[in-house]
């Protein structure tokens, strides 16, 4: 245990803030573009922020990957899924193909896949899919804690260790995205622990569930609260209780890209409530997080609102899979257009006095 706890308060204590050098610069530089001041709205924004990451003015995505992690969830065996628990491999096999909803949006965007198993309720060893498997499948939260303590340090390690591999690939934008039978009922139920929030404000139908199931669905939540009595202050015991094997990894990607200096983004529910619990591990790692989509999960609000951050996109989905990261890469590509090729005032031989004034009266990152 000690070995894993030591990795990820390394990880925890080494995370920085931001470089605020750089976002200023980065700020006068989007300030003196040929366009009225602030009028790209959140492509300024994410262009400020990639250069307090990476240091830089101008920046560049040379590589993109969405990591996915694949497990799966005991606490299925309630019924609280819409679909079979045999999902989960047939859908990690797929991504492999490119036939997933991720993969092929990922294909269009020229980005990669890096498919973790870190769970799955399988012998079968799948071709391309990196083989970290805790072991199959988490226990059913709703009679006792999903995992031991020390198999959730080893899973937040796989998601440190998959950014470490991740970054000396040469990839410097990732997404993080999952695969897991289950995995809205156990996010549900680390949301509402985490937040304080009651059960029936964070709980979705996930891929679809029937009246009956769904209200079963927040009553095994609440029994399962109930029964591990998770800390709140200690998300790794969370995690634990109430988590699964795919979400504590999740966390451990969100820590890794923020120790790494890597702008991560996050997609739908599962990932932003992995996102929130890598937050409130440590703050700062919030900084590194670039919100992909709304999700339709009545919890994505909670959870993204909890972090003070915003998505950038509302395209109604609800897939998970990492589905809304290739769509944000995009754009964030298109930040960092604006920020290298886009002309200045100068540059454009326009006389930019009449800006004057309110330049002097733009508040500047400090």
């Amino acid at each position: 245990m000690n070995y894993y706890l030591n990795r990820i308060n390394e990880v925890i204590e080494g995370i920085e803030e931001l470089n605020r050098s750089a976002m200023i610069k980065a700020e006068e530089r989007l300030n003196s573009l040929a366009k009225p001041i602030g009028s790209l709205g959140k492509l300024e924004d994410i262009a400020v922020q990639l250069s307090g990451i990476t240091g830089k003015i101008k920046n560049k995505v040379e590589k993109k990957a969405i990591i996915i992690m694949c497990a799966d969830n005991g606490v299925v065996e309630e019924g609280v899924a819409s679909g079979p628990q045999s999902l989960t491999v047939a859908q990690t096999i797929n991504f492999t193909r490119g036939l997933t909803g991720v993969a092929v949006l990922a294909e269009k965007n020229n980005s990669d896949l890096i498919v973790v198993d870190v769970g799955i309720n399988s012998d079968e060893k799948i071709q391309s899919v990196k083989e970290r498997k805790i072991r199959k499948s988490t226990d059913n939260i709703a009679k006792g804690p999903a995992m031991t303590y020390e198999e959730c340090l080893r899973a937040i390690v796989v998601g440190i260790d998959m950014v470490e591999e991740a970054k000396k690939s040469g990839y410097d934008l990732i997404g993080v995205g999952e695969m897991g039978i289950g995995n809205t009922t156990t996010s549900s139920a680390v949301l509402s622990v985490i937040t304080g929030c009651e059960v029936e404000k964070v709980v979705g139908k996930g891929a679809g569930l029937t009246k009956d199931a769904f209200e079963k669905k927040k009553k095994v939540i609440r029994d399962a609260i109930k029964i591990n009595n998770p800390d709140k202050n200690n998300i790794i015991d969370v995690l634990s209780k109430v988590g699964g094997f795919d979400l504590a990894a999740m966390t451990g990607v969100f820590l890794g890209a923020a120790f790494y200096k890597i702008p991560v983004v996050i997609d739908g529910f599962i990932s932003v409530v992995a996102a929130l619990a890598a937050f409130k591990i440590n703050s700062l790692a919030k900084e590194y997080f670039i919100p992909s989509h709304k999700s339709w999960e009545v919890g994505y609000n909670i959870a993204i609102e909890n972090m003070h951050l915003e998505p950038m996109l509302d395209l109604n989905m609800r897939l998970g899979e990492g589905s809304g990261c290739p769509i944000a890469f995009s754009i964030v590509e298109y930040s960092c257009a604006i920020m290298n090729n886009m002309a200045t005032f100068d540059e454009a031989e326009i006389d930019d006095s009449y800006l004057e004034e309110v330049r002097e009266k733009e508040n500047y990152i400090v």
